[in-house]
C-alpha cells in the first residue's frame, strides 16, 4: 500500500470529480460502485452449537485473521498467507444448509445484552447485564450479479467482539477489536445471482472490559460492490493545508487498487462544485450519504482538475493526487459547520467504473503551548465532555437519532467538544458532530501491552495496534470535527521508564496516516509528566491534575496542555442528603449520591477545582468532563458488593442492611450505571448541567436553584440553597422575604445560602449582571401528584423503522408542576404504526428491564422511547397511566 501523506484540516462543501481513463477491461457494462444497507432480516442465537468441540479462541484463529488489514501496514511488512484449511468449516452454524428458521429474526444494529435481565451476581463495573459469551448471526440473501471481475464485500462499522465471518460455509475473515471498522471480501465464496448465507460468530470474553461494552452486531453492516479497478475502502484523503478568507487549497489523494489482471494507464480529473448553502436538503443528502453513500453536489462547479495519468498494476495500489483552489471558501466552524463534498470518479476506457463521494470541511485546527486550541486561527476554549458508546436504555446498538438528541442537549448546555472514551466511535457520531458543530478527540485505545483486565485488549495489542489505529484514522480523517487523535487512556505504561517508545511509535503511526492533526494521550499519574512519555505526544493530556498545569507549563513551555478528563463529580438527579458536607467522599445514601454537586471520587475533583485551574492557567486548551451522560457500568462509589454499611434515609432499610451485613458479611449493591453524568442515563439534566451552562454560556441569561422545595419532614431545619447562574450578583427570597444578596468573588462559581431553614412555599432568586437585571428562577412546594404529562422531543417522524421519539413523562400536581419525590409505577400503551422500544427513569439502581411497557417514575420523571414502523405512515398515540392520577397522552405523526 502507498500511504497518502496529504491530509490536513477540512471544511465546507466541495464536489470533486476524479476521472481515471484506462485500457479495456473486456466488458462495456457499467460497473460503478454500489453500497447498500445489510442490516435487515438477520437470524440470531446465543451460544455455540451443542456438542461443538472446535476451538475458535484468538490463539487458534490468529493464523486465519493475520492477513486481515495487511493493506494498512507499511510496505515490506510480511503477512503470512492464510492457512488452506477452512477455519470452522465443521461447525454446523456455518453451513449454508443449516436450518436456522427457529432462530430469532431481527434487524441490525443489535445489542443482545441490553435485554438483560439484570443480574446481581454480575459486576456493577459492566452494568450487571449478561454481555459476556458467544452469539451467532446468520443472513440469507440473493447476491447481485458480478460482471467483468467485480468484487463484493461486507463492511462492518463495528462488531463486539472477536468477529469471525463465513460466506456459504467458507471462512472469509474477521476482526478482534470490537470498536474497529473493517471489511471482508466475499468474492471468492459468493454465488452471484443466487441465494447465499452469511454467518458471523462473536465472542465477548469475560473480564475483558472496564465498562458495559454491549454485545453483537451493534453497528451497521454494508454490502458493497466495486469494479476490479476501484478506490480502496476509506481510500480518499482530503486536506486543506492553506485556508484564508480569499482562497483555500484543497489537496486530494485517492488510493486506486487494481485486481483486474491488467496493467492500466489511467487519467484522473477533479471537479469542485460549491454547494448552495440555502438548500438545506444538502444536509439530508449528507445524512443519506453518510448512511447510504448519498449526498450529491448542488450548485455550480467552483474548481476542476485536469486529467491525471496514473499507472496501476494488478494486485497493487496507486496514489492519484490533485491540488485545487477554492476561492472565498466557507470555513467550517462551530457556529456555521459548512461542509464540502469530494466526488471521486474512476473511469476506464471512457466508462465510469467507480465513484466515491467524501464529505469534508475547509478549516484549520491546531494546539499551541501559549494559547491552547485554535480553530481557523481563532482561540476556542474546549468545553467538552467524555462519552462512552452506550445509549442508555438502547444499549450499545447505534442509532443516529439517539446520538443526535444527545448532542442537541449538550449543545444547549454550551458543550462544543466530544471525547470518544475510550475507543473509536460509531461513524454516525462523527457525522453528527460535523453537521451540528462539535469538535472531537478521537480515541483509539484504553490500554496498550499492560493489562487492565484479564482478557483485555492488551492480549491483542502487539498484533493489532497498527491496524486498529490506522483503521480508525483512515475512516475518520476527513471529518472536520476531528481535531485530535488520542493514542491511549490512562495506559498502564505511563509510569514505565521506556513507555515513551510505545508512545512515540503510536504517534508516528498517526502522523504517517494523517500529518495534519496532533496526538495526545490521557495521563492520570503525576510522574507521567516527567518520565519522557509526555514527549511522545504533541499535546499533553492531564486527567484530574489541574494542580500540575502551572508547573508543567513552566518545565515544558513549548508543549500544549489539555484537560483530557476532568472533575468526575458524582450525583443522582433529584436526590439530596443532609447535612451537606464539604468532604467530597460524603453525600452518599440509599445507594445514591446527593445532587448538591459536592461529591467526587477520591482521585477526582469538583467542577470548581478544574474551573479555577483553567482560569489561573489560560494556556490550558480546555477540558473534557467525565462524563456528559451517565452510562452503563462503573457505578462509583457503589461498584461491587461491600462490607461497609452505607447510610439509608429510611430507618427500616438501614436496619435491614445492617442485618444483611451481620448475617452474610457483605451487602449486595444494586447500582448498575454511573453517577458521573451531567445528565442521567435517560438524558434528564442533573443540577450540574446548569453549573456548566452558567460557565460555558456566559452570554445566556439563566439561573437555577437547588434543591427542590418539597421537604415536609424538614420544617425548621437547615436546608442549604445553592444557585447556578451566569450573572454576578444574586438575591434569594423565601416566600417574599429576602435571605440576603451574594456577590460573586474571584473563583466563585456558585451562589450559596447555607443557613436557610426550610419552610414550605416559594424560593425565588433574582440575578443581576454588571448592575443590570439578568435572570430569575423559582422553585415551589408542589401539591400531591395529580396527573401525568407527556412531552415528545419530536412529534414528526420518518416512517423508516429507525427514527425515534423520546417522550418525557412528568408526574405533576394540579398546576402542572413536577412533583420532585414521586415514584409511581407508570404503564404505557401505544396505538398506530409505531412501537415502544425502551423505557427508563434515570435511576442508577433500578433493575427494571429497559424493554417494557411500564416503569416507575424516578423523582418525578420517566422516559419512553417510540420507533415508527417501517413504510407505514399515520398517527401514533402514546398513553401513560398510573393509579390515582389522571392519565396523559401525546400524539406523533409518522410519514
Amino acid at each position: 500500500m502507498i500511504n497518502p501523506r496529504l491530509f490536513s484540516a477540512q471544511i465546507y462543501r466541495v464536489t470533486l470529480s476524479l476521472l481515471l481513463a484506462s485500457a479495456l477491461l473486456g466488458t462495456t457494462a457499467a460497473m460503478e460502485r454500489t453500497r447498500e444497507s445489510f442490516n435487515r432480516d438477520w437470524r440470531f442465537t446465543r451460544g455455540d452449537p451443542a456438542g461443538n468441540t472446535v476451538k475458535l479462541d484468538y490463539a487458534t484463529v490468529k493464523p486465519w485473521l493475520s492477513p486481515m488489514g495487511a493493506e494498512l501496514l507499511n510496505s515490506g511488512h510480511h503477512t503470512p498467507p492464510r492457512p488452506t484449511e477452512n477455519l470452522g468449516g465443521s461447525v454446523p452454524y456455518t453451513f449454508p444448509t443449516f436450518a436456522d428458521a427457529s432462530w430469532r429474526q431481527l434487524d441490525l444494529p443489535h445489542d443482545w445484552a441490553i435485554e438483560g435481565p439484570f443480574d446481581q451476581a454480575i459486576s456493577g463495573e459492566t452494568g450487571k447485564l449478561p454481555w459476556a459469551g458467544v452469539g451467532w448471526y446468520r443472513k440469507h440473501f440473493i447476491a447481485p450479479r458480478l460482471d467483468g471481475g467485480q468484487r463484493l464485500s461486507l463492511q462492518f462499522d463495528g462488531a463486539m467482539a472477536n468477529a469471525l465471518v463465513w460466506c456459504n460455509g467458507q471462512f472469509v475473515g474477521g476482526w478482534p477489536y470490537g470498536y474497529s471498522s473493517w471489511q471482508v471480501d466475499l468474492t471468492s465464496a459468493i454465488l452471484p445471482g443466487a441465494e447465499n448465507v452469511i454467518a458471523v460468530r462473536l465472542e465477548n470474553l469475560p473480564d475483558s472490559s472496564r465498562w458495559y461494552p454491549g454485545s453483537g452486531l451493534y453497528r451497521a453492516v454494508w454490502l458493497e460492490k466495486t469494479a476490479p479497478i476501484h478506490v480502496v475502502p476509506w481510500g480518499v484523503a482530503v486536506t486543506t493545508p492553506v485556508v484564508n478568507a480569499d482562497l483555500a487549497t484543497v489537496n486530494i489523494a485517492a488510493e486506486i487498487h487494481d485486481s483486474s489482471g491488467n496493467a492500466e494507464a489511467m487519467k484522473i480529473k477533479h471537479k469542485v462544485w460549491e454547494t448552495d448553502p440555502s438548500l438545506r436538503e444538502v444536509f439530508v443528502q449528507y445524512q443519506l450519504f453518510e448512511a447510504n453513500l448519498a449526498g450529491h453536489a448542488v450548485g455550480k462547479s467552483v474548481a476542476a482538475s485536469k486529467l491525471i495519468p496514473v499507472s496501476v498494476h494488478d494486485g497493487y495500489t496507486a496514489l492519484a493526487t490533485a491540488s485545487l483552489s477554492v476561492p472565498h471558501p466557507k470555513r467550517w466552524n462551530l457556529d456555521t459547520p459548512t461542509r464540502y463534498l469530494v466526488e471521486t470518479s474512476v473511469t476506464v476506457a471512457g466508462e465510469v467504473v467507480d465513484r466515491v463521494e467524501t464529505l469534508f470541511g475547509i478549516r484549520t485546527a491546531r494546539f499551541t503551548a501559549a494559547q491552547g486550541f485554535h480553530l481557523n486561527d481563532r482561540i476556542v476554549r474546549l468545553q467538552g465532555v467524555c462519552l462512552h458508546h452506550d445509549l442508555g436504555a438502547l444499549g450499545a446498538a447505534t442509532n443516529r437519532r439517539a446520538w443526535e438528541r444527545r448532542l442537541e442537549i449538550l449543545k444547549a448546555m454550551g458543550c462544543n467538544a466530544i471525547r470518544t472514551s475510550h475507543n473509536p466511535p460509531a461513524p454516525e457520531l462523527l457525522e453528527l458532530c460535523d453537521q451540528l458543530g462539535f469538535v472531537v478527540m478521537d480515541e483509539a485505545f484504553d490500554c496498550w501491552e499492560a493489562a487492565k483486565k484479564t482478557n483485555g485488549y492488551n492480549l491483542q495489542f502487539v498484533d493489532w495496534h497498527e491496524k486498529d489505529l490506522k483503521a480508525m484514522i483512515r475512516r475518520d480523517r476527513n471529518h472536520p470535527s476531528v481535531i485530535l487523535w488520542s493514542i491511549g487512556n490512562e495506559v498502564g505504561e505511563q509510569t514505565f521508564p521506556e513507555a515513551w517508545r510505545w508512545g512515540r511509535r503510536l504517534t508516528a503511526l498517526a502522523h504517517e496516516e494523517d500529518p495534519s492533526r496532533q496526538t495526545t494521550s490521557a495521563f492520570c499519574v503525576d510522574n507521567a509528566a516527567s518520565v519522557g512519555l509526555q514527549t511522545a505526544v504533541d499535546v499533553m493530556g492531564f486527567n484530574y491534575r489541574p494542580r500540575l498545569y502551572a508547573d508543567f507549563h513552566k518545565n515544558f513551555p513549548l508543549q500544549p496542555v489539555l484537560g483530557t478528563e476532568t472533575a468526575s463529580t458524582i450525583s443522582t438527579r433529584g436526590d439530596y442528603f443532609y447535612p451537606i458536607n464539604t468532604d467530597k467522599l460524603k453525600g452518599l445514601a440509599d445507594f445514591q449520591v446527593s445532587s448538591y454537586d459536592l461529591s467526587a471520587g477520591d482521585w477526582a475533583t469538583l467542577p470548581e477545582v478544574e474551573f479555577r485551574g483553567q482560569d489561573e492557567n489560560s494556556f490550558v486548551a480546555g477540558e473534557f468532563v467525565w462524563t456528559g451522560f451517565d452510562y452503563l457500568g462503573e457505578p462509583t462509589p457503589y461498584l461491587n458488593e461491600t462490607t461497609t454499611l452505607f447510610d439509608f434515609t429510611d430507618p427500616t432499610e438501614q436496619a435491614a442492611k445492617k442485618k444483611e451485613l451481620a448475617e452474610t458479611g457483605k451487602i449486595a449493591v444494586p447500582s448498575r450505571s454511573s453517577y458521573f453524568g451531567i445528565l442521567d442515563l435517560a438524558g434528564f439534566p442533573k443540577d450540574r448541567y446548569y453549573l456548566y451552562q452558567a460557565r460555558w454560556r456566559p452570554e445566556l441569561p439563566m439561573a437555577h436553584i437547588l434543591p427542590h422545595w418539597n421537604w415536609p419532614e424538614r420544617i425548621g431545619q437547615i436546608t442549604p440553597v445553592h444557585v447556578y447562574s451566569s450573572g454576578d450578583e444574586a438575591e434569594l427570597f423565601l416566600n417574599g422575604r429576602s435571605l440576603g444578596r451574594k456577590k460573586r468573588a474571584a473563583f466563585d462559581y456558585r451562589f450559596r445560602w447555607d443557613e436557610v431553614k426550610y419552610e414550605p412555599g416559594e424560593l425565588k432568586v433574582v440575578v443581576t449582571k454588571k448592575g443590570q437585571a439578568w435572570a430569575s428562577a423559582e422553585t415551589t412546594t408542589t401539591g400531591p401528584a395529580a396527573k401525568l404529562s407527556l412531552a415528545a422531543d419530536r412529534t414528526s417522524l420518518q416512517a423508516d423503522g429507525e427514527d425515534l421519539s423520546f417522550i418525557t413523562v412528568s408526574v405533576a400536581d394540579t398546576q402542572g408542576r413536577v412533583v420532585p419525590r414521586s415514584k409511581p409505577l407508570i404503564t404505557f400503551s401505544i396505538t398506530g404504526p409505531g412501537e415502544i422500544i425502551a423505557v427508563d427513569n434515570g435511576d442508577p439502581t433500578s433493575f427494571e428491564p429497559f424493554q417494557a411497557t411500564q416503569r416507575k417514575a424516578f423523582n418525578g420523571l420517566a422516559l419512553v422511547v417510540v420507533r415508527p414502523h417501517r413504510g407505514i405512515g399515520g398517527k401514533i398515540i402514546v398513553r401513560a397511566s398510573s393509579d390515582g392520577v389522571i392519565a396523559g397522552e401525546v400524539g406523533l405523526l409518522s410519514e
